[in-house]
């Protein structure tokens, strides 16, 4: 027995006749008649048949007005703050291009893959009921709207994501960013502006801001009476001989600046509410010009009330210990209670080390992450620990008055990538001595052959009984 639903498929493919003659159409055609159907309807037709269903995908004017939640009268819903609360539109044409996109929602997330560039959708800039807007596109990208027509809009923003930007036409951002184009912008995330050589963000109310992938860059500005948590990575162009940042955030708490190239200027001012930190840098053949030296300095120095910093790679370590008198001019970390560093830890870098201990007098974690393939070339075991001290143990030795409130607040060490090699066993064994506030030592090793094997339980056993002699820590080894 026939169901109606069979019946009404049969009729609109069949017709009275039993041909199918709307099929047979040119898809502009059946485009132009779905184009006066509410966008749910249109979407049902696929499950007509193969034809119908290529046809829908293919469909270019999405109107998503004309959908409502469940409970709500769709007589009402342009007068709701939200007809659809939350959206995700997954837009991957083929042979075609979505000419109108409309919508009622609080929230669209959307993300294109096309075989072109395509435009920023002006239907977003008009829009009063959105919050979020994300727009993720996939190769090539796609580009902004002219500067004129873009700060016309956004007036009830509070996120804004936008991936994969082509700004080649336009690579200097000052004006747009601004209080007066986003007046409500809380959160902002820029991903991949190919182009973009120089970028402001002045948003007042903007509290949380992130900034990566733009290898381009030269100058970066950022300020914000609000802003509480900066994201900087893979930034700036390292063959620029003129590149900058300026930072004014007094409300700042949490600032990521990773694998970035080193800028020529660094100013960064009234980061007074910074808490924590993660920084690092992506050095190009070891350039190291005194005012790139300054410029880590500066940075730096801003950020001297942290309580946690995180230093990733082994840059900062050689800049401080590449000179002196451009490392005197950082202050001192005063607040810090927590460190993690990255190094390579060879005697190079050991003044540096040094250097960076010192100006943390408050410290109570230490956090040492050793790079692997720095040690496997710097290798050295120390044959026997208490017959002779290495250089090493003299270098420390030689800082242990400079460091004594470091160490007379220091209460627990992590050290991963321990290899027991000479020069940071001499760092563990003038820790055990000197540590008058250490509490625990925890020796993170890693893989190694059975010859190696014998070598570093003698040492293990050596630096055991060295702990129970001279501290009351207690040392692991995991």
């Amino acid at each position: 027995m026939e169901t109606r639903s069979a019946k009404r498929k049969k009729y609109w493919s069949e017709g009275e006749n039993g041909i199918d003659r709307i099929s047979d159409l040119p898809d502009v055609v059946l485009h132009q008649i779905l184009f006066h159907l509410p966008i749910k309807s249109i979407a049902q037709t696929s499950v007509l048949s193969k034809r119908w269903r290529s046809l829908w995908s293919s469909f270019p004017d999405l109107d998503f007005t004309s959908i409502n939640p469940i409970g709500v009268d769709s007589t009402n819903a342009p007068n709701t703050k939200s007809s659809i609360k939350n959206k995700r539109l997954l837009l991957c044409p083929h042979s075609f291009s979505v000419k109108r996109l409309d919508f009622i929602s609080q929230e669209l997330d959307v993300e294109v893959a096309t075989d072109d560039y395509f435009n920023f959708p002006r239907s977003v800039l008009t829009s009063e009921s959105l919050r979020v807007f994300k727009l993720r596109s996939r190769y090539p990208g796609f580009r902004l709207l002219p500067p004129s027509v873009m700060k016309g809009g956004f007036q009830s923003l509070h996120t804004l994501s936008l991936s994969l930007v082509i700004l080649y036409d336009q690579p200097t951002l000052s004006d747009l960013f601004t209080d007066s184009s986003f007046p409500r912008l809380k959160k902002l995330n820029l991903d991949a502006c190919f182009g973009l050589k120089q970028l402001k963000v002045s948003c007042l109310a903007l509290e949380e801001f992130t900034l990566e992938n733009c290898f381009q860059l030269h100058g970066l500005d950022v300020s914000g009476a609000k802003l509480k948590t900066l994201q900087v990575a893979s930034c700036f162009d390292a063959y620029c001989d003129k590149s900058w940042v300026k930072i004014n955030a007094p409300s700042l708490r949490v600032m990521v600046w990773e694998y970035n190239a080193i800028t020529e200027n660094s100013s960064l001012e009234n980061l007074v509410s910074a808490h924590e930190a993660s920084i690092g840098f992506f050095v190009l053949n070891e350039d190291f010009s005194v005012t790139k030296l300054r410029s880590v300095s500066n940075l730096l120095s801003a950020l001297s009330r942290l309580h946690t910093l995180t230093l990733e790679g082994q840059c900062v370590e050689q800049v401080l210990s590449s000179r002196n008198y451009i490392a005197n001019l950082m202050h001192p970390f005063d607040q810090l209670k927590s460190l993690e560093l990255q190094t390579g830890f060879n005697k190079h870098n050991l003044p540096g080390l040094a250097y960076l201990f010192k100006c943390s007098p408050a410290l109570h974690t230490l956090i040492l992450k050793i790079l692997n393939d720095y040690k496997i070339e710097q290798r050295k075991w120390n044959k026997d620990l208490w017959d002779m001290p290495s250089s090493e143990e003299q270098f420390w030795e030689s800082q242990s008055q400079a460091l004594k409130p470091l160490l007379n607040n220091l209460s627990v060490v992590k050290i991963h990538g321990f290899l027991e090699c000479e020069n940071e066993v001499s760092l563990a064994k003038f820790l055990l001595k000197h540590g008058k506030a250490l509490q625990e030592i925890t020796l993170f090793s890693g893989h190694c052959n059975y010859r190696d094997y014998l070598r570093r339980q003698k040492i293990r056993s050596q630096l055991m009984g060295f702990s129970r002699a001279s501290s009351n820590a207690k040392i692991e080894f995991l």
